[in-house]
């Protein structure tokens, strides 16, 4: 099991996740109120973050490093994407209540802050403002990642079309 440090430093930690999509348009008052709830977590290169059909646990923002996101389709497996700092990873299970589609590993040393599920659950309960914005922001970030997906899908079909 992963060790999950707190973070202590509420005022350098917040100007860096306005910066971050899922925060976009989050006050200063509410971030600073939610970085106490945010934790620290690093992954040492090829290591497993999830699998493919685990439950997720967390809402992970890539800090440092990258991610490869991967699908196994009978067993053999696909690298869909690869991303970077100020992406995420984990919350289109989170906010669709589903298993992870994808398997992520880390690519080089790899450095995350995450939310846990528990409490972005609870801000829903808390802070109906917080969780609309992060639930809209996370809606916009998965949308952009299902276009690229769509724009692969079609490249590929577009190179292996045959002619009738």
């Amino acid at each position: 099991m992963k060790n999950y440090e707190a973070i202590l430093n509420v005022e350098e930690i917040a100007p860096i996740l306005k910066k971050i999509s899922i925060f976009t348009g989050i006050s200063n008052s509410k971030l600073c109120k939610l970085v106490p709830s945010l934790k620290k977590v690093e992954y040492e290169d090829s290591e497993l973050i999830f699998s493919q059909g685990s439950p997720p646990s967390h809402i992970y923002i890539i800090m440092r490093g990258r991610v490869k996101l991967i699908e196994y389709v009978n067993y053999t497996p696909y690298q869909l994407f690869e991303l970077g700092e100020g992406n995420c990873i984990g919350e289109a299970s989170i906010i669709g209540i589903q298993t992870h589609e994808v398997t992520a590993v880390s690519k080089g040393n790899t450095e995350f802050i995450v939310l846990p599920k528990k409490v972005f659950l609870e801000i829903f309960e808390t802070d109906k403002e917080l969780f609309c914005l992060l639930v809209l922001n996370i809606a916009k970030e998965v949308s952009k990642r299902l276009a690229k997906t769509d724009n692969l899908l079609l490249q590929y079909i577009d190179k292996n079309k045959h002619p009738y």
